[in-house]
């Protein structure tokens, strides 16, 4: 799929990974659809990159928000042929904590958006996709997730945030051989330490250690080497059902 061509349905779409990815888009010809919940944010971003990009205020856990939206989405581009799991959120917190043990309540909310959010996205997009005309080697279409590499090596606090990225980088597979069938592939992107708004209002001294742990470059990734990638998993049509490190070779240290 050349870049060109995308219309693409980005969840997280108006900060951070998911911002990048929208920029890139717009950049190369393409038109987004951002899902999220901050509406100033979403107002800016639709003033920033003009008539390619649309907000539209989603919850990714709300499945008739999500099919709400995906129908807005195809009616505003014409059909969708690439979505981008970026919404997500951090839940740290030990399983047995200083006061008490974690709330079930905690654990299941990081799952719910994390995992079943993008799950959500998966089924709704692929169900969209599943009409699109097919083009070079059948292809109707690319779903991206972002995972993390907590996923594999996370650290003491991040139980519930490492189990709902483990259970994106789980899926991709037997949903890309699930989706072989309607020409649609199935990939993720488990990023390490990237500059996003969160770690942005870090101290100066926080940023610098996190900066030093990774091996090289030594220093944060940026959103746009996210969206480097991404754009690539778009293009290359044998990219299917993998899970890809983007990380500095960094291993997270047990805490």
């Amino acid at each position: 799929m050349q870049l060109n061509e995308v219309k693409a349905l980005i969840t997280g779409g108006v900060s951070g990974l998911g911002l990048a990815v929208a920029r890139k888009v717009v950049a190369n010809g393409g038109q987004a659809v951002l899902l999220d919940i901050n509406d100033e944010a979403g107002a800016k971003v639709e003033e920033e990159l003009g008539g390619a990009v649309s907000y539209i205020r989603t919850d990714v856990t709300s499945e008739q928000g999500v099919i709400d939206a995906v129908k807005l989405a195809v009616e505003h581009m014409g059909l969708i042929n690439v979505a981008v799991n970026c919404a997500g959120i951090i839940g740290a917190g030990r399983v047995l904590g200083r006061e008490a043990p974690m709330a079930l309540d905690f654990f299941s909310k990081v799952i719910q958006v994390n995992l079943v959010g993008s799950f959500n996205i998966i089924k709704a997009a692929g169900a969209a996709m599943e009409s699109n005309t097919p083009g070079k080697d059948g292809e109707r279409g690319v779903i991206i997730s972002t995972a993390s590499v907590a996923a594999f090596d996370g650290q003491i606090g991040q139980a519930a945030y490492s189990a709902s990225k483990a259970g994106i980088a789980g899926m991709t597979l037997p949903v890309a051989r699930e989706y072989a069938r309607i020409g649609v592939r199935v990939n993720t992107v488990a990023p390490g330490i990237f500059w996003t708004p969160m770690v942005d209002g870090m101290p100066d001294h926080i940023q610098e250690s996190l900066s030093a742990s990774i091996p090289f470059p030594s220093r944060l990734g940026r959103p746009e080497e996210y969206a480097d990638l991404v754009a690539h998993i778009m293009e290359n049509e044998y990219l299917n059902g993998e899970t890809i490190r983007l990380d500095g070779a960094v291993r997270l240290a047990p805490k």
